[in-house]
């Protein structure tokens, strides 16, 4: 399969020039071959996945994070990356977490945060039980012991920071840090970086409309019961 078709049906989807400026999407590592013939898919390139990915003869590797930098023993296999872009796309990584849990956006914001408002309001505790579906480890914030929430914001990955500008009763991302936690006065759900996009890998399967190996990832958090 030519490798530069596989990568016009992603952008497709998800344009490259949708991306943030300071993000890295697009070709990380483009070498002279033009035909490939397996694909691993990977959330994050790491040297488990590179060799993952040689040990089951693949010589492409598309991934959902980007690598800032490259290192030297990864010029030998394609990699290629749809970061930002995704994240922002119709049916991206944050609209693949609300199918996930039955819900739909009713509007975006400019910094692609997907908001909800559930027909009726819903307890905090329940709809952390709700997230728990698909995060297990699941932490929350409710320094205004609010009862109740029904507007709520979804950014997938890392997206506190763009919690200013949006209105919203709470909030859903991953990688939230301490002292905005203590700050901060909205319901804010962290399900995990992993566990919010881990869930777009299949998106990249059906985008390409190919057989592709999945690589063999977990949450790098160890987290004890």
């Amino acid at each position: 399969m030519n490798k530069f078709d596989l990568t016009s049906k992603i952008e497709k989807f998800a344009p490259l020039d949708t991306q943030e400026k300071w993000d890295c999407s697009g070709w990380l590592v483009c070498t002279k071959n033009i035909d490939v013939k397996k694909v691993m898919l990977a959330l994050t390139i790491t040297d488990d996945v590179v060799n993952q990915a040689r040990a089951n003869n693949c010589d492409m590797i598309i991934s959902h994070h980007p690598l800032f930098c490259v290192p030297i023993e990864y010029s030998d296999i394609d990699m290629y990356c749809a970061h930002t872009n995704m994240d922002k796309a119709q049916g991206g990584t944050t609209d693949t977490l609300l199918d996930k849990l039955g819900l739909s956006s009713t509007e975006t914001t400019e910094e692609f945060v997907r908001i909800v408002k559930l027909d009726t309001p819903m307890s905090v505790e329940d709809f952390a039980d709700k997230l728990k579906t698909v995060s297990p480890n699941l932490r929350y914030i409710n320094n205004q012991n609010r009862e109740n929430i029904q507007t709520i914001g979804f950014c997938a990955g890392s997206g506190s920071d763009l919690l200013p500008y949006c209105e919203v009763d709470a909030f859903v991302t991953g990688d939230l840090k301490y002292h905005f936690a203590v700050e901060t006065n909205t319901v804010i759900y962290d399900i995990g970086h992993f566990e919010s996009e881990i869930l777009i890998l299949p998106i990249f399967k059906n985008i390409l409309g190919i057989d592709v190996i999945f690589a063999d990832e977990k949450c790098p958090f160890i987290y004890k019961k």
